[in-house]
């Protein structure tokens, strides 16, 4: 080949392999396009596609996308190859039945043309009657099965049946000899002398005689049996991991996906889903060469111990792997495997004078087929597999339907969550803290509620931890903050005096942020809210002591007129001193001392001196003190015989829509409901 159409052929394929990659999905087109322009450029030798797709693999081990981008360019050229033997295939064909016209009209010299062609042509040629009685073949058939002439002809062609034939090879052969069709075209294996296979593409064409009736048919038949196993060899490199020889991901899901294909009535599955304990340890301190030598010792170990019963075992990635159980018998069975695979793992494995202990957390799923997804399933058992780790590493946990809902659902928290404030989701409801004294409405307390679109209406308790753990706390506070100090302010501008003042909660995040007084001094400047009217309630843990850096901000909000509150009191502190350092106002009882009250006679007695001590703690350090969680009038009115101060609760008021606060204000009702 001239050197520059040859560098303008490595340059057209390099291009098209480029283009392939590059796509978001791997785009097969252009790389079929690349395999089938080495076929047009007379590119045809195997040994040639072999080393192309050495090439192709050389790149980092174990991505999907090169074995998925050998496998489209292997498809375009045994495609293009294929094409051009067809072509070929014709062109013969089409020789023979001009033969056989020229026959007709001239015998002696149509024969010899024929003779000429039949015994010289590269593809192998039979020639049998309809009864499927073999009759004469060529050089090149005989050469395909190794053979003599004599040893085929009289045989039958229904004689060289192979196993792997589908049924749908023969059906065709019989409309052909009967006359229903005038050819047919196959990929089809026989059997050499010896028993070896021997794979051929195969066209067989009808030959009729002068009434249209069929008298003879023609095979013509190439050996394609380099190109089979080439494909076969591409196929398991597509479908295997490179590192330890076991199906990758797309071999497991399609292996998944196949259980899901119409299953009986009843049909379950199981899947243990496995990930190595202190895998990064090895592969951090020893190098990768170790760790890969490690996995590929634990496929071994894997495969050996579940194969024998029927399981798959599969690598997804990193130190990764799956079992699936088809036809799963029931949890106990599938129970049975996740054991299987720690027993497998439970000795060290011995690796270049070293002996790595390697554990393995699994999560075991074991469910109807109809019961669920492929996508569904895997995502459970994963979620499952997180929850073995949490809970210690080193053993199995089984799949709890309720859990993984509550993970599921805080999962599509989380990724609703950064576009939810845009889309205006979020509202504040507003809870009414009351004077026990007299019962008269005092402050509200800010409370953010989530209508989720998939959901419904969430509480704080269902998505703030999320938000702290994401970062999300920090625009949602700030978010808050401008909302309730606004709606505080036009509420101060309507009723003067009787509007309420407003208590907002502060994250432990928003309170260690650096700019969390510059942010509350914009909003109050920018909405027009008196400092004095907010109270701001963090939680009991938020300050560590006298020398945390968040103790200096609360000193400057205080500064600025801002009231700070501890909220639920009693649940978490760790040193009492600190409340001497804290520039608090007010205390805030936790809910759960008072509405636990409700037990035994004995219990309710320490509950109450229990409620009484804080209080009492609370005015001796000149703060005042607010209950949470009162439910009725027995309570409320034991509570201001203590001398507490204010109460919150659902018997108060319930959180509710600003509208509903307007009410309480112009109604101003005294004394205890």
């Amino acid at each position: 080949m001239h050197p520059e159409a040859l560098h303008r052929l490595v340059t057209r394929t390099t291009a098209l392999l480029h283009e392939a990659q590059a796509a978001p999905l791997l785009d097969p087109g252009p790389a079929a396009e690349a395999g089938a322009a080495l076929v047009e450029a007379q590119f045809t030798d195997p040994d040639l596609l072999a080393r192309a797709i050495g090439l192709l693999h050389a790149g980092e081990p174990g991505q999907p996308v090169l074995a998925e981008l050998a496998g489209a360019f292997a498809a375009g050229w045994a495609g293009a190859l294929r094409e051009r033997t067809l072509q070929e295939q014709e062109a013969i064909r089409f020789a023979a039945d001009t033969a056989r016209r020229e026959a007709e009209r001239a015998l002696r010299e149509s024969e010899a043309r024929f003779r000429a062609l039949f015994e010289s042509a590269a593809i192998g040629i039979g020639i049998a009657d309809v009864a499927g009685n073999i009759l004469a073949v060529n050089k090149a058939m005989q050469d395909i099965f190794k053979v003599s002439a004599e040893e085929l002809q009289g045989r039958r062609v229904t004689d060289l049946v192979h196993p792997e034939d589908s049924p749908g090879v023969w059906e065709a052969y019989e409309e052909m000899v009967s006359g229903k069709r005038e050819h047919i075209s196959f990929d089809k294996p026989y059997y050499r002398q010896g028993g070896e296979v021997v794979w051929t593409h195969l066209t067989n064409s009808l030959i009729r005689d002068d009434n249209g009736e069929p008298v003879y048919q023609v095979a013509m038949m190439e050996d394609v049996t380099d190109r089979y196993r080439l494909q076969e060899r591409l196929r398991h490199q597509a479908n295997h991991d490179p590192l330890t020889g076991l199906p990758n991901r797309s071999a497991f899901f399609e292996r998944l996906e196949a259980v899901f294909d119409s299953p009986e009535p009843g049909a379950r599955f199981g899947l243990c889903y496995v990930d190595l304990d202190g895998f990064k340890v090895v592969n951090d301190s020893l190098g990768h060469e170790m760790g890969d030598q490690l996995l590929a010792a634990v496929a071994l170990r894997l495969e050996s111990a579940l194969r024998p019963l029927g399981h798959l075992v599969a690598r997804l990635g990193g130190d990764e792997f799956v079992v699936l159980l088809e036809n799963c018998r029931g949890e106990q069975e599938a129970v049975a495997a996740a054991k299987t695979v720690l027993a497998a793992l439970s000795k060290p494995v011995p690796i270049d004078g070293h002996r790595l202990a390697v554990g393995a957390s699994v999560g075991v799923l074991e469910r109807p087929v109809a019961a669920t997804t492929p996508l569904a399933a895997v995502r459970a058992a994963d979620l499952t597999l997180y929850r073995a780790k949490e809970e210690g590493r080193g053993r199995w946990t089984l799949f709890d339907p309720q859990r993984n809902a509550r993970s599921v659902s805080r999962y599509a928290v989380s990724v609703r969550m950064p576009v939810a404030l845009d889309r205006g989701e979020f509202f504040i409801d507003y809870q009414p803290l009351c004077r026990l004294e007299d019962g008269s409405l005092s402050s509200v307390e800010a409370l953010v509620r989530w209508r989720h679109p998939q959901l419904g209406v969430l509480g704080p308790d269902e998505f703030i931890g999320t938000a702290e753990e994401t970062g999300l706390i920090m625009p949602l506070g700030r978010w808050v903050l401008e909302q309730a100090c606004g709606q505080a302010a036009d509420w101060v501008e309507r009723f003067g005096d009787r509007a309420p003042h407003l208590n907002v909660n502060l994250a432990v995040r928003q309170l260690r942020n650096a700019g969390l007084v510059a942010d509350i001094d914009r909003v109050l400047r920018s909405t027009g809210l008196d400092p004095k009217r907010l109270q701001l309630e963090i939680t009991e843990s938020a300050v560590m002591g006298p020398e945390d850096d968040s103790l200096r901000a609360l000193n400057s909000l205080v500064d600025m007129g801002v009231s700070l509150a501890i909220d639920d009191f009693g649940t978490g502190w760790s040193n009492l001193a600190y409340l001497r350092d804290l520039p608090v106002a007010s205390l805030k009882i936790a809910g759960s001392f008072v509405s636990d009250l409700k037990e035994s006679r004995r219990e309710q007695v320490l509950g109450w001196r229990i409620v009484g001590g804080l209080v009492s703690l609370a005015h001796t350090l000149g703060l005042t003190v607010t209950a949470e969680g009162v439910e009725n009038a027995d309570h409320a009115e034991r509570l201001r015989s203590m001398g507490c101060d204010r109460a919150q609760g659902w018997y108060f008021g319930r959180p509710s829509r600003p509208e509903e606060i307007v009410k309480r204000i112009m109604e101003s009702k005294s004394g205890l409901r």
